[in-house]
């Protein structure tokens, strides 16, 4: 039997041989070196080309534009041939004499010439394709789903009937190429349950191939990208084939895949210093118009401030020649990086004036944010761009486009609410997210509060306005079902709106979902109550149960994301040692791969909560670990750098003082003293009424020092000092700066003692006052970060004493008398 199949095989091989050497067009065809020669043979044989022929032709005339480099292809010369013609028709009339393979082919090919979509062979190829899907391979399938794609077919009957057959027989794909093509074609139609799948598939293919192409990886990113899904488990496994295959990353990949990074907010410290040698390496080839812009919104905002003045005087050089996207994605890129070279912000301006009429409702909205922040204060332009807003507002069916056009035209100088704005609103607000209710309310605010006098329309129906975008609020967080969903229409959501019309209500709508709490939305769940510094100890209670029954599922990533609502709001929820304990043992075996920014962040939670975990603190706090932190900070957003570098100091001092016995040094006293010098030497109304209250009580203003800085830079608001018969002493003008620490030693038990130059029995008093943002949102609770502050203070051998906003604001403290006796009652009581 194996004999007569070797057989069999090697006859099929000779009759193939036989079938093209017999065919001397084909051969005429395959001997072709240039795109004339293939017309000329389609010329001198119109009458004798068959369907393959056809096909094998326009094959071979793409083959040559793939092997030759973009800028240099002849795509438009080509599909203008009148030979080129003559094929298309031949193909149209034999449609159905091609195979399956040929069918695809052309299709395919077609739309790399750029033939477009309505075009009638086209069509007939799509229709051809559609009738006979069943009946098409896996590659032929995918390869047809991304001629759909091409095509923007993204939610079509036909890609649906695509991800069926995928769906059915997904089990037996064993390409990574093919699966990865499908799975970015399909994305619009698939189900939550098909998309998780998919995911486990592509997992399962990375893991068991021996090396996985570039290019399967970046689809698979690709489609995390349009499902709106940051899965960290294939992220991370696609970044290692990414860093495997590094030598083969070009500037145009690494554009792309850290557009996607960026996208799903991923990042990895490894991959980005490996795209910025490349991209810095690159500058010098692309410093012309064509390429710049790329390497500009890739590099820029990673770059130092050597390599970004490069990239500013180039971008000034080539500016000139930038398209509309070109213009408006450097625009954002400056607006990203903090870009402020007068110069060229003055040369994008004028050109986002020049293509102003290119761009669509998003872009004008990017284009309006780009123009507010460097204080373009042309008159002309905004006058321009409102035009353009509201005639986009005029014509705008979707109800997220139309809440954005809205809040963009409220931000403009000098416009105010008419009748077009009332209505579209009016006119939408029942479809709308609580996302887009959110950019209604804020544009509406603005209104009110500009209260210009040629306004149209009067204040009350401003009110009327408000008061309809809040019941539709209300009304559709009442009628939520799905937590999920929920999640994600809060997602964004922020501002004095949100906080005091609708978190009650979002609150009571949460409990009502808690049942559907899971593993799976744990961490966006945990993320919106650090957000919004809520205190739902019925919610918190069940995302703690939920994280410690099914703590092997959640990523170790992701565990920052869950811990930090316990540290920021200072709650410890039931069974709280095997809730932290559960989350620091599913840490322990991965540290080493976390993102240095994010094992800084966590500490410092840790430490806000009491826990000091000795592999933890090892880990942050050594020269290999540290020398990698800084290497990142150089790649992150400005804001992010600034908010690491805090945390770290605050981590340093936090061991420093609660955990001596680990001897980690302090090293921050130099970014202290900067921060120091930035800070505002100058004393709010509160502080000097305070001040001059403690002066009368104390017997003096030069009792009570204000602003002080104590060791480890602690900041506090007043400082007096009483001695052993609890009498106020004077104030030296020395400051009270890191120098004090030699006259301090440690007990045993970690407790810091006092300082030299002190009477026996003295004691320091520390008098803080607290706003609203040390607590709680909904309760008078002391958050985690203030009572860290407290806690330090009292080590540092301070008797605290705290005046929360509520206790000096309330009706009982209403007189001078009653704040004296309030502060004598809070100081005394004290020592």
């Amino acid at each position: 039997m194996l004999s007569v199949r070797r057989f069999y095989l090697f006859a099929l091989r000779c009759r193939q041989c036989q079938t093209w050497s017999s065919d001397p067009l084909l051969s005429q065809l395959n001997n072709c070196i240039n795109e004339d020669q293939v017309f000329d043979v389609v010329g001198k044989n119109k009458t004798k080309l068959s369907e393959k022929h056809v096909g094998r032709a326009i094959n071979i005339l793409w083959g040559f534009q793939k092997k030759k480099p973009e800028p240099l292809r002849l795509t438009d010369y080509v599909k203008n041939h009148s030979q080129f013609l003559i094929l298309r028709i031949l193909a149209e009339n034999k449609i159905e004499q091609m195979d399956n393979e040929a069918l695809v082919d052309i299709l395919y090919n077609l739309l790399r010439f750029g033939i477009e979509a309505h075009d009638s062979l086209v069509e007939e190829l799509v229709m051809e394709c559609w009738r006979r899907l069943n009946g098409l391979s896996m590659p032929l399938l995918s390869k047809f789903a991304m001629c759909l794609h091409d095509q923007q077919m993204y939610f079509s009957p036909l890609t649906g009937e695509i991800a069926d057959i995928v769906n059915r027989n997904l089990d037996s794909i064993q390409d990574g190429r093919v699966l990865s093509i499908l799975m970015v074609s399909i994305s619009g139609v698939i189900s939550q349950h098909f998309r998780d799948r998919l995911i486990q598939k592509a997992e399962f293919l990375l893991e068991t191939s021996e090396s996985a192409p570039l290019n399967n990886a970046r689809r698979f990113v690709q489609f995390l990208r349009n499902v709106k899904l940051p899965h960290r488990p294939l992220l991370d496994k696609c970044n290692k084939v990414f860093l495997q295959n590094a030598n083969q990353l070009g500037v145009d990949r690494v554009v792309i895949i850290l557009g996607l990074y960026q996208a799903l907010q991923f990042s990895n410290i490894e991959l980005k210093l490996v795209a910025k040698q490349k991209l810095m390496e690159a500058m010098d080839d692309y410093n012309n118009s064509s390429s710049f812009p790329r390497l500009f919104v890739t590099l820029a905002p990673m770059a130092g401030p050597e390599v970004r003045e490069r990239l500013t005087e180039t971008a000034l050089l080539v500016a000139d020649e930038f398209d509309h996207q070109q213009t408006l994605a450097v625009a954002d890129t400056m607006q990203e990086t903090e870009i402020r070279h007068p110069q060229l912000i003055q040369k994008i301006v004028s050109l986002l004036y020049k293509h102003m009429d290119l761009y669509k409702p998003v872009e004008l909205a990017k284009l309006t944010y780009a123009l507010l922040l460097f204080h373009c204060s042309n008159p002309e332009i905004y006058s321009k761009l409102q035009r353009l807003l509201t005639s986009c507002l005029h014509t705008n069916v979707v109800p997220t486009d139309i809440s954005m056009l809205i809040r963009v035209l409220s931000l403009l100088p000098n416009s105010y609410m008419d009748e077009v704005i009332v209505t579209r609103m009016e006119a939408v607000m029942p479809q709308c997210s609580l996302s887009d209710l959110s950019s209604f309310a804020t544009a509406v605010t603005k209104w009110i509060r500009r209260d210009q006098p040629y306004q149209q329309s009067p204040t009350v129906q401003y009110g009327k306005l408000l008061q309809k975008v809040n019941n539709c609020a209300l009304e559709r967080l009442q009628k939520a079902n799905d937590l999920d969903l929920l999640l994600d229409e809060l997602k964004y959501i922020s501002g004095d709106w949100f906080e005091e019309m609708l978190l009650e209500e979002t609150m009571v709508a949460l409990q009502r979902l808690a049942g559907q709490i899971t593993w799976t939305n744990v961490t966006e769940l945990s993320s919106f109550f650090a957000r919004t510094s809520y205190l739902c100890v019925p919610l918190l209670d069940r995302i703690a149960a939920v994280t410690v029954q099914h703590i092997d599922k959640v990523y170790s990533s992701e565990i920052y994301s869950v811990l930090r609502p316990f540290a920021t709001l200072n709650y410890d929820p039931p069974q709280s040692e095997e809730f932290f304990e559960a989350c620091l043992q599913h840490l322990s075996s991965c540290l080493g791969s976390f993102e240095p920014h994010l094992l800084v962040l966590l500490g410092f939670a840790l430490a806000v909560a009491e826990y000091f975990p000795e592999n933890v603190i090892k880990a942050i706090f050594n020269i290999e670990f540290l020398a990698k932190l800084d290497a990142q900070l150089e790649t992150l957003p400005g804001s992010l750098n600034r908010r690491v570098r805090l945390r770290l100091m605050e981590l340093n001092r936090a061991v420093c003082l609660e955990c001596p016995e680990l001897q980690i040094p302090w090293f921050h006293e130099r970014y202290c003293q900067q921060l120091q010098r930035k800070g505002s030497g100058s004393l709010s109304a509160l502080q000097q009424q305070i001040h001059g209250l403690l002066g009368e009580i104390l017997g003096g203003s030069h009792f009570a020092k204000v602003s002080v800085l104590t060791p480890y830079y602690y900041g506090i608001d007043f400082e007096c000092i009483l001695d052993k018969n609890k009498k106020p002493l004077p104030h030296t003008e020395q400051i009270v700066v890191m120098a004090d620490l030699k006259g301090m030693h440690w007990e045993q038990d970690g407790l810091l003692l006092g300082r030299k130059g002190l009477p026996p029995g003295a004691q320091r008093i520390a008098v803080d006052f607290l706003d609203s943002k040390a607590f709680c949102k909904n309760l008078n609770h002391l958050k985690g970060e203030a009572a860290m502050k407290k806690r330090h203070l009292e080590i540092l051998g301070y008797h605290v004493v705290q005046i929360p906003h509520f206790e000096w604001n309330s009706m009982e403290l209403s007189s001078k008398e009653a704040w004296m006796e309030y502060l004598k009652n809070k100081i005394y009581e004290k020592v």
